[in-house]
């Protein structure tokens, strides 16, 4: 079966679902279980990558563009035509490995800002395909880091939550016209 939300890879002018940014309340709900995968799903996910290919973005989870939905769609190389992108519906996570890692992230929701996130390495995780047929998936690395990062949108939390360097974060957050009374540090 192919992937019914192919989609171009390309950035359009006006993309078709609106970004929330950090202090938006909808980034801080826990999403809701999608009941039933149908067209209007597809059609979601289908416009959650065309936004997040707009917007140079790796992956995208539906809190960020205002929908409570637990839904997430994840491209690690939007430069390559050939590798389809992945569509997380109602993702669980199943198991974390020990070994923990530390690396830059980003996020859409809130832009400019990069700072070190320490992560499981490798994540496993069990959800629905853009048909509703239930899969597992073991990833690391950038994939497995951008899961776990997706996910926690999921959840109400964002990336500088997790973030230990307060200090840090709190001057780039400032730097780019973010309240640090906005985080939620992550104990």
């Amino acid at each position: 079966m192919s992937l019914e939300i192919a989609v171009e890879k390309k950035k359009l002018k006006n993309p078709p679902l609106e970004l929330h940014y950090l202090g938006d309340r909808v980034l801080r709900q826990a999403a809701k279980r999608v009941a039933k995968v149908d067209d209007e799903i597809r059609k979601l996910a289908r416009e959650m990558l065309q936004t997040m290919y707009s917007q140079d973005g790796i992956g995208l989870a539906a809190p960020q563009v205002g929908i409570n939905k637990q839904i997430i769609v994840i491209d690690i190389e939007p430069d390559n035509p050939a590798n389809p992108p992945l569509v997380l519906i109602n993702p669980i996570i199943k198991q974390v490995s020990r070994d923990i890692c530390v690396a830059q992230e980003g996020c859409l929701s809130i832009p400019g800002i990069y700072m070190d996130v320490k992560r499981p390495q490798v994540v496993e995780i069990s959800y629905k395909d853009e048909h509703g047929r239930p899969k597992t998936l073991k990833a690391g690395e950038l994939l497995g880091r951008c899961i776990q990062h997706e996910m926690d949108h999921l959840n109400g939390v964002v990336f500088v939550d997790r973030v230990e360097n307060s200090l840090a974060l709190a001057q780039e957050l400032s730097k780019h016209g973010f309240s640090y009374q906005t985080v939620k540090p992550i104990a």
